[in-house]
């Protein structure tokens, strides 16, 4: 095996080679071209290295690695990516790719970082002497298998009686509700605009990270959905309200992409003026996946976050994805492990000794309001 590094800028004249090892690997849409080159193009790192290997006339394993910090890399890993970017053929060891990929980075690679590694498209490779794996976050996904009703009625009841009361209300209120899909290329810039401005309105607008179609989100998001809508992979949610004499208002949006028979939601947000009572994200949802289990054209909807509280009354289906450090010698990992416990052991005593720190406004108001 040999690798060979290329500027990471240069990704565009290596997206087939690398659309070509997706498919015979994770079969990601996380990872194909359509999304890792508008990534790159607005979060990528002008230091960063495509890495690409090479065995029997072949392509093994391909990463965009950048550097972090003194002596260490990792595949390239922006907030908007929920996946790591890297990619190896199944039949070959981590141990036996990452030792020569760390002596071929520039300067001294003393550590070589695998981020966000999702177990259901790779399995978790055994710890070895250079090797270490650390969970990351719990994930959830609905497998879209049986009916709708027989997936429903396995629902918490108050679940299904919060969402029944919802509904009485607002028909009894006069308010309509009608979900809008958009699928095509042209449509795509205009609904990241539409996005923006009901994230806008929101928590995200007073920390700065509201998408905008200016900022370098509102760049990534529209040119990402507009490529996998040219292959017929994006989909766009809108959730209406709708109520006589009164202009539709838009209450909910998802952002999601296709592929290896996934729904994938990479963003959600709703109008935070809607009264409390109403939960406009999960009625969307609602007939969202009633939707889903209707049509059959997925196995699955991933949501690919954290696990809230709110994803557990959606469904049982959790996994632990995680990260992988390989190490230059046996010692720096024996170090590093020997660090991570002691730091370990001092947010215990703090902890246990200090006053608790209360949570920032915006931090409580979104895990009071994130559904």
């Amino acid at each position: 095996m040999k690798w060979h590094l290329y500027p990471a800028g240069t990704f565009g004249d290596h997206a087939q080679a690398w659309r070509l090892l997706n498919a015979a690997t994770t079969r990601s849409p996380l990872l194909e071209p359509e999304f890792v080159q508008p990534l790159l193009a607005e979060f990528g790192d002008p230091r960063g290295q495509l890495a690409v290997c090479t065995a029997g006339g072949e392509i093994v394993a391909m990463g965009v690695l950048v550097p972090r910090g003194h002596g260490a890399w990792q595949a390239l890993q922006p907030s908007q990516a929920p996946i790591g970017l890297w990619l190896h053929r199944s039949g070959i060891l981590l141990d036996d790719l990452l030792p020569a990929l760390a002596r071929k980075l520039p300067g001294l690679a003393l550590m070589v970082g695998l981020t966000q590694r999702d177990p259901q498209l790779e399995p978790r490779p055994a710890d070895s002497a250079t090797t270490s794996t650390m969970d990351y976050i719990r994930t959830a996904y609905v497998p879209i298998a049986g009916t709708f009703d027989d997936y429903w009625n396995a629902r918490g009841k108050n679940l299904r009686s919060n969402l029944k009361k919802q509904r009485s209300r607002l028909q009894k209120d006069g308010i309509a509700t009608r979900m809008q899909i958009d699928r095509l290329p042209e449509q795509m810039a205009a609904a990241v605009a539409d996005y923006g401005r009901l994230e806008s309105a929101g928590w995200k607008a007073q920390l700065g990270t509201a998408i905008h179609p200016d900022n370098d989100q509102g760049r990534f998001y529209t040119a990402m959905l507009e490529g996998f809508a040219r292959r017929g992979q994006a989909a766009v949610y809108r959730y209406w309200f709708e109520e006589p004499g009164l202009a539709p208002r838009l209450v909910a949006m998802d952002l999601c992409i296709e592929g290896d028979g996934a729904l994938i939601v990479l963003k959600t947000t709703y109008d935070e003026s809607v009264p409390a009572s109403l939960s406009p994200t999960l009625l969307m949802r609602e007939e969202c996946c009633q939707r889903l289990f209707e049509q059959k054209q997925y196995a699955r909807l991933e949501f690919y976050g954290k696990v809230m509280e709110w994803h557990t009354r959606w469904t049982d289906e959790i996994r632990t994805m995680y990260h992988v450090n390989h190490y230059r010698w046996p010692v720096l990992r024996q170090l590093h492990a020997a660090a991570g416990e002691r730091n370990a052991l001092v947010q215990r005593l703090r902890g246990k000794f200090a006053a608790p720190v209360p949570a920032p406004v915006a931090a409580r108001q979104q895990t009071s309001t994130t559904e």
